[in-house]
């Protein structure tokens, strides 16, 4: 089957789509990537994801009609690329669309309204997505395993042990978008002995940075070149360390309800009082993101398994200040881009969202228990098929 997976993360730059190549059934399933395409989002609508995503005041109405928006963008994307490929869209068996995150709280807490409970929110309508291209969409993964008692997250490690299990070789695949996460996968492991977590930030502090730094010029620091002027702060990254997140025992999840605007307030905050330079600021964000990745490594992986290989992903791949820390960091640790194996950088996250789509086409559960704290293995994802179950071959 050709599946196609749409991804946009936590740093809304825009929209991944890729496209798979998928046959088989685990623990014999077989995944190539044929193709990858991004398209940016209109600097209006990502201004408006980040407000509302970093906890802004918002109505009903305004965030009902953004969800259906991002179902036109997603759907648009998908059309894009397929012309781009030159494939057509007939030929495409099923969608897998993450959505956009608005919100994530994969734990138990106290809600505005007095309830104690965990929720998720992912918009971009997939009833768009199915009608605009004809293709049977499959969306909305997290919730499934969330009832089963799971944080809804991390997603990706049920693709990362298909892809890179090894029998002798300890492995750990990183994705450094927005947020950091990773997927441990000791040697010849067993999926029950697979576990997965968030690090905590990976682009999105800096990123923010850069974009208050530029006056809006740029969203991201390109190539660390703005970074690389500054000096780390020891004093503000020791306190950035101590961060009671890194602390907390796995599974866990981030987002901006931990790292967002109100955090990066609380840097700009500490920097005027201590008459810090932006770039310093931004320098010390970057080695943040490194050590806060290295720190995880040394509480809770390096303890229980043996690394031999770590699989980068990400756009934090791209950000040479982030790798060189890190390789520093964690000496004996070969560091290998994903492209070596076949799916480059910026793709890994919505091929993993094809795949996890196949599976559920075929009513195959989907999550990792062990990554994700369920009670037991489900299938994520809700789908609709535009032209009634089992008409699309």
């Amino acid at each position: 089957m050709r599946v196609l997976g749409i991804m946009s993360g936590t740093s809304a730059d825009g929209v991944d789509v890729a496209l798979a190549r998928i046959s088989g059934a685990p623990p014999g399933i077989a995944a190539t990537l044929e193709g990858h395409h991004h398209v940016p989002f209109p600097r209006r609508l990502r201004d408006a994801i980040l407000r509302l995503a970093n906890g802004g005041a918002t109505t009903a109405a305004e965030l009902s009609e953004l969800d259906f928006r991002l179902g036109k963008e997603f759907s648009e994307a998908v059309i894009a690329a397929c012309r781009r490929w030159r494939v057509p869209l007939r030929k495409i068996s099923v969608i897998g669309c993450h959505g956009q995150t608005m919100h994530h709280q994969g734990a138990n807490q106290w809600s505005r309204v007095g309830w104690r409970m965990a929720s998720t929110l992912q918009i971009g309508e997939p009833s768009i997505i199915a009608e605009r291209t004809g293709i049977p969409t499959i969306a909305d993964f997290r919730p499934a395993d969330m009832a089963a008692g799971g944080q809804g997250a991390p997603l990706v490690p049920f693709v990362d042990y298909l892809l890179y299990h090894h029998e002798r070789l300890g492995r750990v695949a990183l994705n450094i978008g927005g947020i950091a996460n990773l997927t441990v996968i000791p040697a010849g492991a067993k999926p029950k002995d697979v576990f997965a977590f968030d690090t905590g930030p990976g682009n999105m502090i800096v990123d923010a940075l850069a974009e208050r730094i530029t006056r809006g010029r740029t969203t991201y620091d390109r190539d660390a070149r703005m970074a690389l002027k500054g000096r780390t702060i020891p004093e503000l990254l020791a306190r950035m360390m101590r961060e009671k997140y890194l602390r907390k025992k796995p599974p866990k999840t981030a987002g901006r309800e931990q790292f967002g605007q109100a955090y990066v307030q609380g840097l700009l905050a500490w920097g005027k009082k201590h008459h810090a330079q932006p770039v310093d600021l931004l320098r010390t964000a970057a080695v943040f993101t490194s050590f806060s990745i290295a720190d995880a490594f040394r509480r809770f992986i390096l303890p229980r398994a043996t690394v031999n290989e770590l699989i980068v992903a990400g756009g934090g791949t791209r950000n040479p200040l982030i790798m060189a820390q890190l390789a520093a960091a964690l000496p004996g640790i070969e560091i290998i881009p994903s492209s070596r194996f076949g799916v480059p950088e910026g793709a890994k996250e919505a091929f993993a969202f094809a795949v996890l789509a196949y599976e559920a086409y075929h009513g195959r559960t989907n999550n990792l228990p062990s990554a994700t704290g369920a009670r037991h293995a489900v299938v994520m994802g809700k789908s609709v098929d535009p032209l009634g179950a089992g008409k699309k071959k």
